[in-house]
């Protein structure tokens, strides 16, 4: 497989990094943990996500990436709101049990869920919650990319951050 730049001014084909090497390159980005959560038809459900991105502010908009091959994928492709729960140094837990195999009705009996402004459950205690409306969402390569505009914001002005490093959960506190 060959890539092309969108542009015409790029006339040379270059050939993709393997996913080995980008996984090994994108061990060393560091990245915030996030559980993203829904509720809608077909029940509540949520994942752990690390691609979570601001898109704008004005208005508020964020990006979350998800696996069309992830089990809670139909879940969310029936959806139309979200919440983007950013987690603590205290939440390895959550982060592990979000990212694994538990069946959704286990997943949510860890932490203290609330529901949000648009009805998702949103952790009480994480860093910054993000409840929002999904406005679009388009399919790349393996991924949906979510598109969704922030809708309500609760933060906890103490909290420190989850972060995922190098294969490895580390934590971000404020004052450092």
């Amino acid at each position: 497989m060959t890539i092309t730049a969108i542009k015409n001014a790029v006339t040379e084909v270059l050939p993709p990094v393997t996913p080995e090497q980008y996984r090994q390159g994108m061990s060393s980005l560091a990245a915030a943990v996030n559980v993203v959560t829904t509720t809608g038809p077909d029940g509540r459900a949520g994942f752990t996500a690390t691609a979570v991105c601001s898109v704008s502010d004005s208005p508020a908009t964020l990006l979350v990436c998800l696996n069309r091959g992830a089990s809670v994928h139909q879940v969310f492709k029936n959806s139309t709101h979200l919440v983007i729960n950013t987690l603590t140094s205290q939440h390895q837990l959550i982060s592990n049990t979000f990212g694994g195999k538990a069946p959704m009705s286990e997943r949510f009996e860890i932490g203290e869920w609330v529901e949000s402004t648009t009805g998702c459950p949103r952790l009480a205690d994480a860093a910054v919650s993000f409840d929002c409306i999904i406005t679009d969402v388009k399919s790349v390569a393996t991924h949906d990319v979510i598109f969704c505009q922030v809708v309500d914001i609760k933060q906890d002005p103490e909290a420190d951050a989850l972060l995922y490093y190098q294969r490895g959960y580390n934590s971000a506190c404020k004052d450092a």
